[in-house]
């Protein structure tokens, strides 16, 4: 049996009302910050354990996941007498475009899936191969995210409870969760940016100064961005707009829809998106970071205006096997930032090479 197929037997109010008593219960739980896997496993707690939400949801654990629950799988939600839809949190562990396929297909492309794939000794980056990241930007039924807080992942298991079951939203949410402990509150205004893919954090130096660059981070990776941007002020007088990205994807997706509406209705006012508000209004190089591959944060590329350096865990080491990449560091975030600024005519180039050797890079 095709598990999409049941959905055209289930009703639509409950879901909408089992979504609603989880945003109540989550909105209002108390939430001691932390990573955003520990953040989400005490979010599907909450959901699984009170009794407002524990026949309303199924929070379902897979193979290898954090055990908390007797479900090993989500196929009993399909053979499941029960064929109203209910809010689904998914938790499971993919290191493969196929494992992951897998399971989108299980849960027939609805629900919050989490996975929890980097917090693993891997060879690969994020503990997946090359290949997920890609089937997850290209693939229109998903929303991706990459939180790099605790703050973050709560916004969007919020959002996607909303938009899913609220709202009814087609598709699902993805989130690539990661055990590193990374404080940052959000403002109203910052959460909402979040959800549409960026948000800033801070301006580190005086806005004032001549050398500026724009540093972007998503999940795990943002923590080497912040680090980058403290060295750049501290030892190169170099100021930095530091951003959080949590969907790279989000944003591109965005953008291309608003250039496309702009081409088709030249007689118009055009329209712009998120990702050109958010950057508008300098040249400033813009260096964005990723812990997938290069070519994540590389979808921007065709709609900025500014010089940008895409950075990801196979943009060093090229001689080695890809698998051994790494997330970029924050000395090399420095270097390349500098090296922007150089190419801009804004540094002599006799900067970068210092930069080098007092970093310790080859």
């Amino acid at each position: 049996m095709n598990p999409s197929s049941l959905f055209s037997t289930r009703t639509v109010a409950p879901a909408q009302q089992a979504a609603q008593a989880c945003l109540e219960l989550l909105r209002n739980a108390h939430n001691p910050g932390g990573s955003p896997l520990n953040t989400v496993l005490e979010m599907a707690n909450t959901l699984e354990l009170d009794r407002r939400t524990a026949r309303q949801v199924w929070v379902v654990r897979g193979h290898g996941a954090q055990p908390r629950s007797t479900r090993i799988s989500a196929w009993p939600l399909w053979f499941s007498t029960d064929t109203t839809e209910r809010p689904l949190l998914y938790l499971h562990r993919s290191s493969s475009s196929a494992q992951l396929c897998a399971v989108s297909a299980e849960t027939a492309a609805r629900g919050i899936l989490c996975n929890d794939s980097e917090t693993q000794a891997s060879p690969w980056p994020k503990g997946a191969d090359p290949s997920l990241a890609l089937w997850l930007a290209h693939n229109p039924q998903c929303l991706p995210f990459d939180p790099a807080t605790g703050a973050e992942a709560k916004a969007i298991v919020l959002e996607a409870l909303q938009r899913l079951y609220i709202d009814g939203q087609p598709g699902f949410y993805y989130l690539a969760l990661h055990d590193h402990e990374l404080h940052q509150e959000l403002a109203p205004e910052q959460r909402h940016a979040a959800l549409q893919g960026m948000y800033k954090v801070a301006d580190i130096g005086a806005p004032t100064r001549d050398k500026r660059v724009r540093l972007l981070g998503a999940g795990r990776a943002f923590a080497q961005v912040r680090a980058a941007a403290d060295l750049l002020e501290r030892d190169w007088s170099v100021a930095s707009q530091l951003w959080s990205c949590p969907s790279y994807t989000r944003l591109a997706r965005e953008a291309a829809a608003a250039q496309r509406w702009n081409r088709l209705h030249p007689a118009e006012e055009k329209h712009d998106s998120h990702l050109q508000r958010c950057l508008a209004g300098s040249s400033a190089p813009v260096i964005a970071v990723t812990g997938y591959g290069q070519a994540v944060a590389e979808q921007l590329r065709p709609y900025l205006q500014a010089r940008l350096v895409a950075l990801g865990s196979d943009s060093f080491d090229s001689d080695r096997d890809p698998r051994h990449g790494r997330c970029p560091e924050a000395r090399w975030i420095v270097v390349l930032a500098l090296k922007s600024l150089a190419d801009a005519g804004q540094l002599p180039r006799q900067c970068v090479e210092q930069a080098m050797q007092i970093y310790g890079l080859p």
